[in-house]
């Protein structure tokens, strides 16, 4: 069996004496997509950030191909290959798209000119080329969403953390976004997602890490997962469990 991706092992985290995330452990295998669900103030957020380092965990460990990682600052973590998006999406409005994605080009490409030129191969894959010298603040949301893609992918990870993407984005957005997801799977890259529309997190992927109240409550393929009692009175209350 090859070596996992990610391992997240006995996870917690506390804010002074509330426990957002509780001993919580899972794994990730190289290519795979797994979503991380749950109920709203389940430790969703707060674990996304332990594993791209905004937090260190209270306790337990982060090991990212081999290495504890564990509470490594997100610019350390970028040269290791994992990159992020924000759920709340904040582009350098200022600046037009290219240059925003640019920015994040420099840390694999330090010379203008190479940094240029991977940001248009960026910009030709998250469908945003034609857009590229406009400022980015004139985007819609569904196109600063994929700019906010693009300038994870400018770092060139091999590890993606996907929060909430599609959020706010109207049917046929919502399609293309996917298919997106889909195509940087196939192009190798191993995704963790955050994201509340279930039509979405069930189609695209390959398992399903759910949490409540903290703590992991089911750890499988999505359809067995979408069968557990435990999940179901998550997001459903006991009377439908």
């Amino acid at each position: 069996m090859t070596e996992p991706i990610l391992k997240v092992q006995n996870v917690s985290k506390a804010f002074g004496g509330l426990m957002a995330v509780s001993d919580v452990s899972f794994e990730v295998q190289p290519g795979e997509i797994v979503g991380l669900i749950g109920p709203n103030g389940a430790g969703k957020t707060t674990l996304f950030n332990v594993v791209s380092g905004y937090y260190a965990p209270t306790r337990g460990k982060v090991v990212f191909r081999g290495e504890d990682v564990s509470g490594m600052p997100p610019y350390a973590l970028a040269p290791r290959g994992i990159g992020r998006t924000f759920q709340v999406v904040k582009p350098f409005a200022g600046l037009s798209v290219l240059e925003n994605i640019v920015i994040a080009s420099f840390l694999k490409h330090p010379r203008r000119a190479d940094a240029e030129a991977h940001a248009w191969r960026v910009l030709e894959l998250i469908g945003l080329a034609d857009r590229a010298d406009v400022p980015a603040a004139s985007l819609t949301l569904a196109g600063r969403k994929r700019l906010e893609i693009g300038k994870a992918l400018a770092l060139e990870p091999v590890f993606l953390l996907l929060d909430e993407v599609v959020a706010g984005l109207n049917p046929t957005e919502v399609d293309r976004t996917i298919e997106l997801i889909l195509q940087l799977r196939a192009r190798g890259m191993t995704i963790l997602i955050v994201e509340h529309i279930m039509r979405v997190i069930m189609r695209i992927s390959d398992r399903l890490v759910v949490l409540n109240f903290g703590e992991k409550i089911a750890d499988g393929a999505p359809a067995e997962v979408a069968r557990e009692p435990a999940v179901i009175q998550a997001y459903l209350g006991e009377s439908a469990a």
